[in-house]
């Protein structure tokens, strides 16, 4: 695997499979992202943006854990494969985690997480149909 790192922000490509994936943050506000391979060539190229805004806008969100003043901590698990995805990461969940329920409904919600919407309405198909 190989790495890319900045102050609060890291990516790793993975060249046997073909997959980038990153992080923002750390501790008690972590987000994981699965990003395109250009995303990951650009992140530290002078001129090219801050990484975290390229992570954010062009990647898919797989997990976040919020730990901040404006409420109680919580972790969204938008991709239950994250730990397959980014076996590099240290994620350490902070309270409650939102179920299947409230996570689909926040995809299909928020803008920002358009890109999570294809996988998570297979994960609910699939589970109605074990229902």
């Amino acid at each position: 695997m190989e790495f890319k790192t900045g102050k609060g922000w890291r990516c790793c490509y993975d060249p046997e499979t073909g997959l980038c994936t990153a992080e923002i943050g750390g501790g008690c506000n972590h987000d994981l992202y699965e990003i395109p391979k250009e995303i990951y060539d650009l992140v530290n190229t002078p001129g090219a943006g801050s990484p975290e805004d390229l992570i954010r806008r062009r990647g898919r969100h797989l997990y976040m854990t919020v730990n901040d003043r404006c409420g109680p901590p919580y972790t969204v698990i938008l991709d239950v494969d994250y730990r397959k995805l980014c076996p590099w990461a240290k994620t350490v969940p902070t309270g409650a985690i939102l179920d299947e329920d409230l996570t689909d409904e926040a995809v299909e919600l928020f803008a920002s997480e358009a890109n999570n919407r294809a996988q998570r309405r297979a994960r609910k198909a699939a589970r109605e149909k074990k229902s």
